[in-house]
């Protein structure tokens, strides 16, 4: 049995393990205009550079839990970080777009082995006592990446090479490995159990087509009908999917998990704070680039409070916790993001900066007291054996929860834009490009050195962000009225599923 202090080192490492995933992505975000222009990078290129890791990363997690599970955690994450380190290289050095989605692709690989696997090791590591506060520091650590990747992003795209916001993960990743290594202990699940081929297979085409449906309906909308047509083919598969589990004589997934009103109620609401919160990442970098005039530095600032929010909330809640409940917590929670939201909502363009520092602050006290909570809860009811596969089902979740809050949410900030935005006695090429997004606008504003065009572009963007607040809002309102009707009344209501033996 590990001492508390090596637990806690070996916290520190899957820390270090997140932190390098969370980076990435947001450090990516920054570069893409160099991209565009030093690789020659179409608007279909930039998307694949992001499409191509979403979708490994969909297609993958849920086998990577299974394999962690049966073959040992620790060996796959060292694995996973090794691969991870590698493909962040290939990505540094990329000389063709084609060789940057191939790199991305296997970055997102990577990505989905060390998602699945932290949790489970979490859960083998702590009880659940001391769990509440090991899940708000990878949560807190996750989150990071928010402000750290624009940050050091914007830095490096100044000083170096783009392939430098790339290189930033080397450090971690070295620096995970040795501590992967030296503290955290091996686990297994259960090494016996058999594979399941067909429930892999159908859970990979189900979570890709969702996922690229989901993409897809962003940049198309919702009315296409190839868009539908992948939607919909992802959901039949998954509804395939829980037929044959339930007649596998190993399933891949434990739907008696299902029944513990514990897992489904925190995989539910840290699927929806995903859906709102990474709807407002959409809006936020926006509002201080495009509407606000900040480079990608003084991005990473502005959007430091939503982490100090969130460090100060997941505090509060594991006091709470202790004395009023986790089905208090999270539905305080979801409250206090519906009410950062709502007063979002009420930002206009001459709005001070120190407002949107407050409501931002409170949406992140909000995401403290939710998400830890609902791993908590969603994590305490897997048995140690099927904790890989069973944390790999809740990033999925987790996942397609986020991609629909970008698309849904980023549909409705675009609509209300392209509808409120002043484009009379434009020329048509003009017209088009401002109403293609409020960062095109402001380029065409400034190339003709118009300020009462810069003006309306900039009030039409807020005035889209509004109206994706008060969905997002209502969304976690929602939640947080469910949450006191679905979780348990005391405690976390999270005993381990175990499986009858004629279901194992």
């Amino acid at each position: 049995m590990t001492t508390l202090t090596t637990r806690w080192y070996a916290l520190a490492a899957l820390a270090l393990c997140t932190l390098a995933v969370g980076l990435d992505g947001t450090a990516l975000s920054v570069a893409l205009p160099t991209l565009a222009g030093d690789l020659g990078a179409s608007t279909s290129d930039l998307q694949w550079f992001t499409t191509s890791y979403l979708l490994v990363l969909a297609a993958a997690l849920l086998p990577a839990g299974m394999l962690g599970d049966r073959f040992g955690r620790k060996r796959f994450l060292l694995g996973a970080l090794a691969l991870f380190g590698l493909a962040s290289a290939a990505c540094a050095y990329a000389s063709t777009t084609g060789q940057l989605i191939a790199a991305r692709s296997v970055l997102g690989l990577a990505s989905a082995v060390i998602m699945a696997l932290m949790g489970a090791v979490v859960t083998v590591l702590f009880d659940e006592r001391e769990r509440p506060r090991a899940l708000a520091v990878w949560v807190t650590a996750n989150a990071l990446g928010v402000p750290l990747g624009p940050l050091l992003g914007g830095w490096l795209l100044d000083h170096f090479h783009w392939g430098s916001v790339f290189l930033i993960n080397l450090p971690l990743v070295v620096a995970g490995l040795i501590a992967v290594a030296a503290w955290v202990p091996e686990s297994h699940g259960d090494r016996g159990r058999g594979s399941d081929p067909a429930g892999i297979l159908l859970v990979a085409a189900g979570l890709v087509a969702v996922t690229y449906g989901i993409i897809e309906a962003g940049e198309r909308g919702w009315g296409d009908g190839r868009t539908r047509l992948i939607i919909a083919s992802g959901v039949l598969s998954l509804i395939v999917l829980v037929f044959w589990q339930r007649r596998a004589a190993t399933p891949l997934i434990d739907l008696a998990l299902f029944r513990n009103r514990a897992f489904t109620g925190g995989t539910l609401f840290a699927t929806i704070a995903g859906f709102a919160f990474f709807g407002l990442l959409f809006a936020l970098p926006q509002l201080f680039q495009a509407a606000g005039g900040q480079d990608a530095f003084g991005t990473g600032l502005r959007l430091l409070p939503v982490i100090g929010g969130l460090v100060v909330g997941a505090r509060i809640a594991g006091t709470l916790a202790g004395r009023l409940g986790v089905r208090v917590v999270i539905a305080a929670g979801l409250a206090l993001m519906a009410a950062g939201l709502f007063a979002g909502a009420l930002t206009s363009a001459a709005s001070p900066y120190g407002y949107v520092a407050f409501w931002i602050t409170l949406t992140g006290i909000g995401l403290g007291f939710t998400m830890p909570s609902s791993m908590n809860a969603a994590l305490g009811a897997l048995t140690p054996e099927r904790s890989g596969v069973g944390n790999g089902l809740i990033q999925a979740l987790r996942q397609v929860g986020s991609a629909i809050g970008v698309a849904v949410l980023g549909m409705i900030l675009n609509s209300g834009y392209r509808s409120a935005v002043g484009t009379a006695g434009l020329p048509e090429r003009a017209a088009d490009a401002v109403r293609d997004s409020a960062a095109s606008g402001v380029a065409v504003a400034g190339q003709l050195g118009d300020p009462a065009l810069l003006a309306s572009v900039r009030a039409a963007f807020v005035s889209g962000m509004d109206l994706s607040l008060l969905v997002a809002g209502a969304v976690a309102a929602a939640g947080a009225v469910l949450a006191l009707i679905i979780m348990p009344a005391h405690g976390t209501g999270s005993t381990p599923v175990v499986l009858a033996e004629s279901e194992a």
